[in-house]
């Protein structure tokens, strides 16, 4: 996968960060994959939980050495299956095409694929609803049980899964770049950022989430593409039940089983 140059390897001998530009607490680099270790590390992480305002402590500076923030929970981070030399560039994939991909092996109620939903218009800007998500999260969730600060070499926010190699959704897609390229079309329609990784959870903020049920069941349709699981868990389960969730909410999060 095309990065950009890794400046992690840096905090091996400087931990604090300061020739990066950066003032960091005490963490934890990661280099571990499904293969052993990698040739340089793919993600740091704080040591001490986070909590509102880590986010923008760290992000901002993190953002200018060429690492971006997401919040990974620690608690089940050594189950991580990393893979970061099985998947390839979130640029080589075009996002309808996986989600119309993934659509059409198990439509819903045989319904053939919808096209994908129109840009929303902004109603905060992006990264400032990624810090006020990312802030709310801190707490905790049962799905995000241990959250720490973690800063990853990435592109865009949206690469960062794919820039680790994380391997949480591959009962339902083994290229995560592939989803990520979904998450870069998500960035410029609807403002999202990744904010959370857990074993197999993901969670990005939205700047500009729908507002009325109409667009809220196109992008029901795109999220069922992209983690079915989230969107009908039950028998009793619909889109257009899942689309009401939508509007105006700040953020989506997605399981995979």
């Amino acid at each position: 996968m095309a990065t950009l140059p890794n400046p992690l390897p840096k905090l091996a001998t400087d931990p604090s960060g300061r020739s990066l530009g950066l003032q960091l607490p005490p963490g934890r680099l990661i280099d571990a994959t499904l293969c052993g270790p990698w040739h340089e590390p793919l993600l740091w992480h704080a040591g001490q939980p986070a909590g509102p305002g880590t986010w923008t402590a760290l992000g901002a500076q993190a953002g200018r050495a060429g690492l971006l923030p997401v919040l990974v929970d620690v608690s089940e981070l050594d189950e991580w299956d990393l893979a970061p030399g099985e998947t390839t560039y979130p640029g080589d994939h075009d996002a309808e095409d996986v989600l119309e991909d993934a659509w059409e092996e198990d439509p819903p109620e045989g319904e053939e694929w919808p096209g994908p939903a129109p840009a929303t218009a902004l109603v905060a800007d992006p990264d400032v609803r990624a810090a006020e998500v990312a802030d709310a999260l801190s707490q905790g969730r049962p799905w995000l049980k241990e959250p720490h600060l973690a800063l990853v070499p990435a592109r865009r926010s949206a690469d960062i899964p794919a820039a680790i190699g994380w391997s949480g959704p591959v009962n339902h897609e083994e290229d995560v770049a592939r989803l990520c390229a979904v998450l870069r079309s998500w960035e410029d329609r609807f403002g999202i950022r990744v904010v959370a990784l857990g074993l197999d959870h993901l969670a990005v903020s939205v700047a500009a989430p729908p507002t009325d049920v109409d667009t809220a069941e196109a992008i029901a349709a795109e999220h069922f593409a992209f983690c079915p699981y989230t969107v009908l868990p039950g028998t009793d389960d619909t889109l257009s039940s899942y689309a009401e969730q939508l509007v105006g909410e700040r953020f989506w999060h997605f399981w995979w089983d």
